[in-house]
């Protein structure tokens, strides 16, 4: 969840920015699911939690982030109305028309290209958070914009899964938090070609733009883009030391299977807010699996093991 009320960088160009009409060149339509692996193997798409669980952490390179996620909402609170392929389907259609208005004012970066820090890239990004925005209504929930010092353990925070995983942000609520609308901007940026990836800092996702030529960071969780340094989620929104970064594997972009890890423990959040401990269990161990270097993934497996142990002793 984001722990401080963020900063609009570029709220001023919002209501000029999008314009309804007029026509631009278009893309072939995104691809949600990928049949052949580059090396020429088949690769099964899978369409429940327990496929997905099933893949070869090596393979899950060749699967939609957004499939990886919506997959770990399956039955959880907050989830009883999952379409994954009508949600998948949506995103194929946002993708295109992100595409198309940003094609279409590709000359506002003409006439300024210092105003996206001369980087084409950025242009792309901040169309497609404008988009997002204005278009499809993509809000911050606002009963999560606290400070830090409002935060409580207590605050039942994962206890509604379309806060914490993307199903909130592409039904009918339209929105989420900083656990999932991360996730959404790289899943339609993963459909247009642009290289961006997931990273985490401590208690907050955010977006890095990973190519040979140009790197950055990026949160997107508001009407518009903040570009920030790896200094910035040294501090925010919790101070992380030279140690968290190298043992939880913060600053850095995550590999396929580190982002189902991720998911994985967000699922088991919302788990246990449900009382369903051996569930959460099964979610977290699948998480340390798949990245048994991160020492959060170990301790999380085992607070909620300690967790389910006591409540079984306390009972007849």
């Amino acid at each position: 969840m984001i722990f401080a009320v963020v900063s609009i960088v570029v709220g001023s160009i919002i209501a000029g920015f999008i314009a309804h009409s007029g026509s631009s060149k278009t893309t072939a339509p995104p691809q949600s699911a990928v049949g052949v692996t580059t090396e020429g193997s088949i690769f099964k798409t899978p369409h429940n939690l327990a496929d997905l669980l099933n893949i070869p952490p090596n393979e899950l390179k060749h699967c939609d982030i957004a499939r990886l996620n919506l997959l770990c909402a399956e039955g959880l609170p907050g989830s009883e109305h999952l379409n994954v392929e009508d949600s998948l389907r949506t995103l194929d259609q946002w993708a295109l028309h992100i595409q198309r208005e940003t094609d279409r004012n590709f000359h506002r970066y003409q006439k300024d290209p210092a105003y996206f820090y001369n980087s084409p890239s950025f242009y792309k990004m901040l169309m497609m958070a404008v988009v997002l925005y204005e278009d499809f209504h993509i809000r911050y929930n606002p009963k999560w914009i606290e400070a830090m010092t409002e935060i409580r353990a207590d605050d039942h925070f994962a206890a509604d899964s379309r806060d914490i995983l993307i199903h909130g942000l592409v039904g009918p609520q339209r929105m989420g938090t900083c656990s999932s609308m991360p996730v959404l901007y790289v899943a339609l940026a993963r459909r247009l070609g642009y290289p961006v990836r997931l990273v985490t800092t401590k208690a907050h996702l955010f977006l890095k733009w990973d190519s040979r030529d140009e790197n950055f960071n990026m949160d997107a969780t508001s009407k518009g883009l903040n570009r920030y340094t790896d200094e910035r989620y040294r501090q925010w929104p919790l101070p992380v030391t030279d140690e968290e970064i190298k043992s939880e594997g913060y600053l850095q972009s995550l590999t396929p299977a580190q982002e189902l890890s991720v998911f994985l423990n967000t699922r088991a959040m919302c788990l246990r807010e449900a009382g369903r401990l051996k569930e959460a269990i099964t979610a977290h161990a699948a998480a340390l699996r798949l990245e048994p270097h991160w020492r959060m993934n170990q301790l999380l497996l085992a607070e909620a093991q300690e967790e389910d142990a006591g409540l079984s002793m306390e009972r007849p």
